[in-house]
């Protein structure tokens, strides 16, 4: 493969180097938009799934259109939404929040519909109501399934930001990594387009690990999807 297309880690540890502070920048801008739709599609998700678990008629309703808006591909609406929030970075939060959020939705939807049926009845038998079934009983069952969603959706997210950056294209003070791999794609620049791209790669790991961890901290003491083998 000639060098020109597929440069050396040596020429992209170079360009790196080199363009850093530029780099530097426009990640902790990609990285902003990626946290925010994170989080915003952890709480929104959330509270969607615990609407739909209150009642069959909700989920029944809603969740055709919850999944149609997931299988719709964000490159398409992109556009759409860039065009109808005039704000440039609220745009970009809100390609990723779509996203990321299904995930959320999905996972802990089916988290708290996953519990024992023993333990539901002998809850209801003692008269527990409501929402002591689902703080004492629904909400830790859901546990493990809400925090695989999260591993998925802080990647999803960080996709959402990217793809999101590209359709926008726009320069200014505010860029992400995506402007920058398309400025030098423009300039056939390759060495900085990997170097982009590594940084990219680099934050979805560590966002991956991060969640990972935070799922070992929390379930470690006491779910067995998390115990050591003895």
């Amino acid at each position: 493969m000639p060098a020109f297309l597929v440069p050396s880690p040596l020429v992209v540890a170079q360009s790196l180097a080199q363009n850093f502070p530029t780099l530097f920048m426009s990640l902790l801008y990609t990285l902003k938009i990626t946290v925010i739709s994170f989080v915003l599609a952890t709480v929104i998700g959330s509270i969607i799934a615990f609407l739909l678990v209150q009642n069959r008629f909700i989920e029944t309703a809603l969740f055709p259109y919850i999944v149609f808006l997931q299988v719709t591909p964000i490159v398409a609406i992109a556009p759409l939404i860039i065009i109808w929030v005039k704000d440039t970075t609220m745009s970009l939060v809100v390609c990723a929040t779509l996203m990321a959020v299904f995930p959320i939705i999905s996972n802990t939807t089916q988290g708290l519909r996953s519990v024992s049926p023993g333990l539901l009845s002998y809850f209801r038998l003692n008269h527990a109501s409501r929402l002591q079934i689902l703080i004492r009983l629904r909400i830790p069952s859901a546990l493990p399934y809400f925090f695989g969603a999260l591993r998925i959706s802080s990647g999803l997210s960080l996709i959402g930001a990217v793809v999101a950056e590209f359709v926008a294209g726009t320069g200014g003070t505010d860029t992400g990594l995506a402007y920058q791999i398309l400025q030098a794609g423009y300039q056939l620049n390759i060495p900085l387009m990997f170097a982009a791209l590594l940084l990219i790669s680099l934050a979805g790991f560590l966002l991956f690990a991060l969640m990972s961890w935070l799922t070992r901290r929390v379930l470690a003491a006491w779910h067995e999807s998390e115990l050591s083998p003895s």
